[in-house]
């Protein structure tokens, strides 16, 4: 994908605004120490996203657009469940005040 308007999500973000991405600390090990923080003896979740206004660490530090991910690769499980459209994508959407997105995206 070269650029955003291949992806919706690299230009929106809103999951990454909306949701607190916790992961069973484990999964933390490939990401850097700086992008996440201990919640319990057993999860982690990634910095900034265990706010009252999360904002995800990661979010706009990626090289593919204004809101790509500075470790997509390496994302924790809950971020790979968000899908371009479902319903988390929805309501993340519509709390930052964006438009739906329409039910067929371009191929």
């Amino acid at each position: 994908m070269n650029a955003p308007v291949d992806n919706p999500c690299l230009a929106c973000g809103a999951c990454c605004k909306s949701y607190r991405v916790s992961f069973y600390w484990t999964e933390a090990l490939p990401l850097p120490d700086t992008y996440t923080e201990q919640l319990t003896a057993h999860l982690s979740c990634m910095k900034g996203t265990n706010a009252a206004r999360p904002h995800c660490i990661a979010l706009g530090r990626g090289e593919a657009g204004p809101m790509a991910c500075g470790v997509y690769e390496q994302r924790p499980q809950p971020c790979r469940e968000v899908e371009i459209g479902d319903d988390k994508c929805r309501r993340a959407r519509q709390l930052h005040g964006l438009a739906a997105l329409p039910d067929q995206l371009p191929a």
